[in-house]
């Protein structure tokens, strides 16, 4: 009887100092850093407002090129 209780006990210690021993050591993780530009999203507009310029003088100049008869051979 008394080796099954010594067991018990032991096995309740053990038990008890494995969650006090993690919490012991745990610590909290470190704050993600902050997002940097890499520069893609710079392209990318730059990109993006090059069309747009693109697609406005395609429209100025259309109407032009419309209007006069041109003659290619």
């Amino acid at each position: 009887m008394a080796s099954r209780s010594y067991v018990a006990g032991f096995a309740l210690f053990t038990f008890v100092f494995t969650v006090v021993s993690s919490l012991a050591g745990a610590q909290s993780l470190a704050p993600a850093p902050a997002p940097t530009s890499d520069g893609t999203s710079i392209d990318q507009g730059i990109a993006y407002l090059l069309m747009v310029v693109a697609l406005v003088l395609t429209y100025l100049i259309h109407p032009l090129d419309a209007s006069s008869s041109y003659s290619f051979f």
